[in-house]
């Protein structure tokens, strides 16, 4: 299993932050470095900027929200990312949620799977260089992109229920998890992608499971920390299907917290259960946890 970590940066630091933080994740030996999309920078060219000043570590998007972005636009925006940072780009898609595509943006939310299937089956061929003709029910595309020095570029779904895992694992490389535990992993999550893919021809899929992690001696506060950083995620309802599905009552609950042996055990076990990569997202309350979670991390590398 590859560890990476998630950025802690791109929503409140500079480029020049993320830079940095990427370029530290790189010389520590982590695998991958990944950016989530919200509200701040745009992950795609922070990474673009990022894989020109960081020169091996794998680049990712955790998660390009799908909707607002037609599928030929970002692949174009993924083709240009991954000839700009020597075909290191791994490109996280996803679906967003429906208070953000209806109530911020004010688009539809209907139909979530078939949007999905569409999307994927028009951005797979245009991220591997070939041209697309598909006519869909939200989709009607007829073209091609060509990027000089770009190679094809992987693809990972955030997919998190049976409908859009089977999509995701017919077309995509892999998923993306967040807020998924390991019960639910190993129950749902991977045998529902390995057999889509199986049944489509496809390789294996990547399964990228990101959670929380903090090494302390100080449970109760990480937990009750944990509880309020990632509130948000409680709340909305593809994550909280998935936290019921753990038998979770907060995200704080699926956090991996604990002391370094503890910590480092559950990360095995993701590995256990079929886990490909591991990103880990740090929460360390202050300085000293955040350097027992770095080095503790950095020690499963070896």
């Amino acid at each position: 299993m590859r560890t990476g970590l998630m950025a802690t940066r791109i929503n409140d630091g500079t480029i020049d932050d993320v830079v940095a933080e990427a370029r530290q994740a790189e010389a520590d030996g982590f695998a991958s470095y990944w950016t989530s999309q919200i509200f701040s920078h745009d992950a795609l060219t922070a990474l673009a900027i990022v894989g020109r000043e960081v020169p091996r570590i794998e680049l990712g998007t955790a998660v390009v929200p799908t909707f607002p972005r037609h599928p030929m636009a970002l692949a174009q925006q993924a083709l240009s990312v991954n000839a700009a940072t020597g075909g290191r780009l791994c490109l996280g898609i996803g679906l967003s949620h429906q208070i953000v595509i209806e109530s911020m943006m004010g688009m539809s939310f209907a139909k979530p799977v078939r949007h999905l299937r569409e999307y994927l089956s028009v951005l797979m061929p245009l991220v591997h260089g070939e041209p697309v003709s598909f006519d869909g029910d939200d989709y009607r595309v007829h073209g091609q992109v060509s990027i000089a020095g770009a190679t094809p570029c992987p693809v990972v779904v955030a997919a998190l229920g049976p409908q859009l895992l089977k999509v995701t694992g017919t077309l995509a490389d892999g998923t993306l998890t967040w807020c998924v535990g390991p019960k639910t992993l190993g129950e749902l999550t991977i045998p529902a992608i390995d057999a889509a893919a199986e049944e489509a021809g496809r390789p294996r899929p990547r399964v990228i499971a990101a959670l929380p992690v903090c090494v302390t001696d100080d449970f109760g506060g990480a937990h009750e920390r944990a509880a309020e950083v990632f509130a948000i995620y409680g709340q909305l309802p593809s994550y909280r299907a998935m936290l019921d599905r753990e038998g979770a009552d907060s995200p704080a609950d699926i956090a991996i917290i604990g002391s370094p042996d503890q910590v480092t055990e559950r990360i095995g076990q993701l590995s256990e259960i079929g886990v490909t990569d591991f990103a880990a997202a740090t929460f360390g309350g202050n300085p000293d946890e955040r350097e027992a979670t770095r080095q503790t991390l950095l020690a499963t590398l070896s």
